[in-house]
């Protein structure tokens, strides 16, 4: 049916597609910490940075309902369809992962995915979340 060749081929392509969709699996189980460093203002466009603090300021776009968060005066954007399933407030302390972007000469985090927002918990006194 098949020639020598032709099954070499076929079993080396089915190894790289295993081998794919398992470091595929694994990165996704990972996530994008590991990858991530700490943003700065030097940090370059395109670098995955992880960034946190408590939420000075929330804004909803006039154009297409994007939120911009406000941490430190460092702007996060986060698009118009992740803005949709967070509930986020002033007050808020959290973390996110994304990507450097210059906007308007101004470095900015842009969100690529809901899991990039981790809302850090509140704690009392008594050590009992707020």
């Amino acid at each position: 049916m098949y020639g020598r060749q032709e099954r070499v081929a076929l079993l080396l392509l089915l190894g790289v597609a295993c081998t794919v969709i398992i470091a595929h699996l694994i990165l996704t189980t990972v996530g994008k910490q590991p990858f991530a460093q700490p943003f700065t203002n030097n940090s370059a466009d395109g670098e995955l940075v992880f960034f946190g603090g408590t939420i000075d300021q929330m804004i909803i776009t006039k154009n297409g309902g994007h939120m911009n968060l406000y941490i430190d005066a460092i702007t996060i954007f986060v698009p118009a369809q992740i803005a949709q399933e967070l509930t986020l407030q002033k007050g808020d302390s959290i973390t996110v992962f994304g990507v450097v972007q210059t906007y308007r000469g101004k470095k900015e985090i842009v969100i690529s995915s809901e899991k990039d927002i981790s809302v850090i918990p509140v704690y009392t006194a008594n050590n009992s979340p707020a």
